[in-house]
């Protein structure tokens, strides 16, 4: 892979990366430190059963987003550290150079796109 096609995938994933982080502090921020905080209620309790319900299920909702988010974090960290170690571009399962059409689509990828269709095919097949 060329050096200006790694400097390319590099300033993309950066980007990616400082997005990630202002979605995550926007989580973080909204879900506050409790119940109470978080839908600025001033009252130490809900006034009703399903109010409750509610803002525990947008809670949920938020962790599961901010725990999805920390994991696509962590694949782009991944993604720069194969740049820094010339690693990037390589399926981690064949060894071939991941095509630059995929990279485009998915920065951070490990496997080329025959590899990840094999592995989602075969995990559909264990769903079964």
């Amino acid at each position: 892979m060329r050096k200006t096609d790694l400097e390319r995938f590099k300033k993309l994933l950066l980007e990616k990366r400082e997005a990630l982080f202002e979605e995550i502090s926007a989580m973080t921020n909204k879900m506050g430190k409790t119940i109470k905080d978080s839908t600025g209620d001033l009252s130490s309790y809900s006034y009703h059963m399903a109010d409750q319900g509610t803002d525990a299920m947008e809670r949920e909702i938020t962790f599961m987003l901010g725990s999805k988010s920390g994991r696509f974090l962590y694949h782009i960290d991944e993604a720069l550290r194969r740049i820094e170690t010339g690693e990037y571009g390589k399926c981690f399962s064949c060894g071939k150079q991941i095509s630059i059409d995929r990279l485009k689509a998915v920065p951070h990828a490990r496997l080329c796109i025959e590899c990840k269709s094999a592995e989602e095919t075969k995990k559909g097949a264990n769903r079964k």
